[in-house]
């Protein structure tokens, strides 16, 4: 019975570990534009049922709960909570915030789509809109080498102001995509997110229409992490963490002292 309180208590200890490294995960980017927290799920392990609910006890008596031990704790998911982030001005042109539901959509190097929240835009060489890792924005915006002024609105038109003329041109739609199921995104860094099985196909639509989001020139959405909340679970952690290490002790004085005694 020590041995199977030594292994209850084991899973424990691996259930809290991995717990802190998500938490340590949100607290190292906490200032990481676009960033959604992590949060763990866990749930019990199988039970060692020993007597059934049900079973007699006598003639005309039966158990009225089950006899069962558990035999510990695992993690089974992590999840995304994609609470909308504190936005910050950064007077940036190229700085695009969303307000409210959807991702932008950026070509990845393999080919796929990659969402992400990350809005610090830049040109490349051709003039074309990309990530700071040089992913491009889709669909494709080109800016002109000679635009004096860049405008996006609220609803993902982009427009610049050339020399010369006295109106914008219109040079191209930002769109955002949304998804039934955002949490079911799968996570692959660098702040982009891939479409799963469990997320749905991409809802692609134009900002403030159907439930998307609007477009804010000139800010940045910051991590959504909230660092007093991350210490106080940290610490709910640590002490879980001590209080199974000490299971695991009072287990093996237990079979020392039996051990001695007989």
């Amino acid at each position: 019975m020590s041995a199977s309180a030594m292994h209850v208590a084991m899973t424990g200890l691996n259930a809290q570990q991995s717990r802190i490294q998500v938490i340590s995960n949100n607290l190292a980017n906490v200032n990481t534009t676009g960033f959604r927290r992590d949060r763990a799920h866990f749930e019990t392990l199988l039970y060692q049922e020993y007597r059934p609910a049900g079973a007699q006890t006598s003639e005309g008596t039966a158990m009225t709960s089950a006899l069962a031990l558990g035999t510990g704790v695992r993690m089974v998911a992590t999840e995304k909570i994609h609470t909308q982030g504190s936005l910050t001005t950064t007077d940036n042109a190229l700085d695009l915030a969303i307000e409210g539901d959807g991702f932008l959509q950026v070509l990845m190097p393999d080919g796929q789509i990659g969402y992400t929240r990350n809005g610090a835009l830049s040109r490349n060489a051709e003039g074309v809109l990309t990530t700071s890792s040089g992913y491009v924005l889709q669909p494709e915006i080109q800016i002109p080498e000679d635009a004096m002024s860049i405008s996006v609105s609220r609803d993902g038109i982009v427009s610049v102001l050339q020399p010369g003329d006295i109106d914008p041109v219109e040079l191209g739609q930002i769109t955002l995509a949304r998804f039934s199921n955002p949490r079911g995104l799968t996570p692959v860094g660098e702040t982009f997110l891939m479409e799963s099985v469990a997320s749905g196909p991409a809802i692609v639509g134009e900002p403030m229409a159907d439930g998307a989001g609007a477009i804010r020139q000139g800010a940045l959405e910051s991590s959504n992490v909230n660092v007093v909340q991350e210490l106080v679970e940290m610490i709910e952690a640590q002490r879980a963490y001590e209080i199974n290490s000490r299971s695991i002790s009072a287990a093996d004085e237990m079979m020392r002292y039996l051990s001695n005694k007989l």
